[in-house]
């Protein structure tokens, strides 16, 4: 009996005791800028009876980059797009899984070039920076737009074209005028930057193409992590969550704070604008993820055809009414 009450009163299995993040700059990633900045995820893993566990973040411009960090151990979540997730998820056969979406807002491709106004006007001469090329979220909608353009054929016709650049830099590169990057597809805040100049113009909207929200930023990890460590990861879900529900009942404040963490030059107010605005969503749930499934399938990029988002998600968020 007594050996019975010793083992009875052992604290429980610790859990890990740091958590590493990733994220890559612009709108979409606020949820994670908020949750770093207010110190969200301490919380809830305190709230979880955790103890002091360290959370360490850091900014990466590249979803290859931040899938790398991950597959190497680096790190134990990352940001990124759901093209990304889903390559990973594909490369570890299912290692790799989604917790939650960060945000989704509708990405645009913008140029310089006066004479292109579709799809078709783009030349051999222009170029379109893309966070990673083929692969990343702007990548695959560029190839979804031409095949709804030019037909199954004409796919990958805009790919010869796309080159690799970080958001920032390609703001830079597309606005100093002299770069051979004379088109961006981009997401909030840098499109809104670059649409300032008057010489930029819009030719494609991916909300268009889509046809409704896109969440095109998402929280991933190893498997084996979330599984070990459920509490930290249900407390990483929450913080999540409450930096979206801050989001949802005080934009200004949210604006507030993720300017004062990134720097970028908006006033509150701008930034609450383009928080607003049609198909920006925060929400932990994902969307339209399934629409990039099945092109990088129908691409020959995915070895592995998932049935359904649940597939590369965790069980955390399955109770939610993702597509």
């Amino acid at each position: 009996m007594a050996v019975a009450l010793g083992l009875a009163t052992l604290p429980a299995k610790a859990e890990t005791g740091e958590v590493r993040f990733t994220r890559q700059p612009g709108l979409i990633y606020m949820p994670m800028v908020l949750a770093e900045q207010q110190r969200l995820v301490e919380k809830h893993v305190a709230s979880a009876g955790l103890g002091d566990v360290k959370v360490s973040w850091v900014t990466l411009t590249s979803g290859g980059a931040s899938v790398d960090a991950l597959i190497s151990g680096n790190v134990d979540f990352v940001t990124s797009g759901a093209t990304n997730l889903l390559l990973a998820w594909d490369r570890t056969r299912g290692e790799v899984k989604g917790l939650a979406a960060s945000a989704g807002a509708p990405m645009m491709l913008v140029t310089r070039n006066p004479a292109v106004k579709t799809l078709a006007d783009f030349s051999a001469k222009d170029r379109i920076a893309v966070p990673t090329v083929k692969v990343s979220a702007q990548a695959v909608m560029l190839q979804i737009a031409a095949e709804r353009q030019f037909g199954e054929a004409g796919r990958n016709k805009l790919d010869a074209i796309t080159v690799q650049l970080g958001h920032p830099d390609a703001v830079g590169a597309l606005l100093g005028g002299t770069s051979e990057v004379n088109s961006h597809f981009s997401l909030p805040p840098y499109q809104q930057i670059e649409l300032k100049d008057p010489k930029i113009h819009v030719v494609l909207n991916s909300y268009d193409v889509v046809g409704g929200p896109l969440s095109n930023a998402i929280v991933f990890g190893r498997g084996k992590f979330m599984d070990q460590n459920p509490k930290t990861t249900a407390a990483v879900l929450a913080a999540i969550d409450e930096a979206n529900a801050l989001i949802r009942d005080d934009p200004k404040k949210a604006a507030e704070i993720y300017l004062a963490a990134t720097k970028e030059k908006f006033e509150p107010d701008e930034l609450v604008a383009m928080m607003r605005q049609p198909g920006v969503v925060f929400s932990a749930t994902p969307y339209g993820t399934m629409l990039q499934a099945d092109h990088l399938v129908k691409a020959g990029v995915l070895k592995n055809r998932p049935k359904t988002w649940t597939d590369f998600f965790a069980k955390a968020v399955h109770d939610r009414p993702g597509t």
